[in-house]
């Protein structure tokens, strides 16, 4: 049945920032997800789509990782070479990858378990839904966008993350005074990003001039070298969430 004209508006109505494609995995992967899944991997109620949240099944990080720590979320975490190697470097921390295809998501956990990660969870879901659904509001410390699609044809710019509906969801899911860090490698969308976060309410720079410094806590990845390698520059940008006490209504 179709929703009623006056129902709020489905994410599956809006574009989403990448295309899910069905590629196989390995025999390896395969096993991962079999046998990790049940540890790493944080089951969540759909809505629409095979990668939607469903609204008001908001999970308790505490409960997922059985201690109250620091949050940290990335989204888009590809094969999860950087958000392992943070979770094995910052035990005091817990860490959260988002992403919407499972070949990666098996080798994250294949690293994880290989590293003796204990400390990270895994999401399989639409990054926007987990940040206004399924973690509580000021719940997370940091939020990483490392390298997301850029959709460089004009006609699909449409389709990228940091848009000007991105901040207050963003916003939404971290505390106070913390902090969304972003990354990548094509000048047009380093500039929208900043544009967007300029005009963002709930966020102030947390850099002076131009550009941020490269994030220390970010491993250089293969896909960080592709784009040097092809003459590209990497530019940072990182922000901070602003108390909200000082908003007015």
């Amino acid at each position: 049945m179709p929703d009623a004209p006056d129902s709020p508006p489905r994410y599956r109505d809006k574009p989403v920032s990448f295309v899910r494609r069905s590629g196989r995995m390995s025999d390896g992967q395969e096993r991962a997800w079999t046998d990790l899944s049940s540890t790493y991997v944080i089951a969540v109620e759909r809505d629409a789509a095979a990668t939607s949240i469903r609204p008001g099944s908001q999970i308790d990080p505490a409960t997922a990782f059985g201690r109250t720590a620091p949050l940290v979320v990335e989204i888009g975490s590809g094969q999860g070479h950087a958000i392992v190697h943070a979770a094995s470097t910052r035990p005091e921390a817990d860490f959260i990858a988002v992403e919407v295809f499972r070949a990666g998501l098996a080798r994250t956990m294949l690293d994880a378990d290989r590293a003796g990660v204990k400390n990270l969870r895994l999401v399989e879901a639409n990054a926007p839904e987990v940040l206004q659904h399924l973690l509580p509001e000021a719940s997370v410390d940091e939020i990483w966008i490392f390298f997301p699609d850029p959709w460089h044809k004009a006609k699909h710019n449409k389709r990228r993350l940091i848009a000007p509906a991105f901040p207050p969801i963003a916003a939404h899911a971290l505390r106070d005074g913390g902090t969304l860090r972003l990354a990548t490698d094509w000048e047009d969308y380093a500039l929208q990003m900043r544009d967007v976060m300029t005009d963002a309410a709930d966020f102030t720079p947390a850099f002076e001039g131009e550009w941020a410094e490269r994030f220390d806590g970010r491993i250089m990845t293969a896909f960080e070298r592709k784009g040097i390698a092809k003459g590209r520059e990497i530019r940072d940008l990182a922000y901070r969430r602003a108390p909200r006490t000082a908003r007015t209504a």
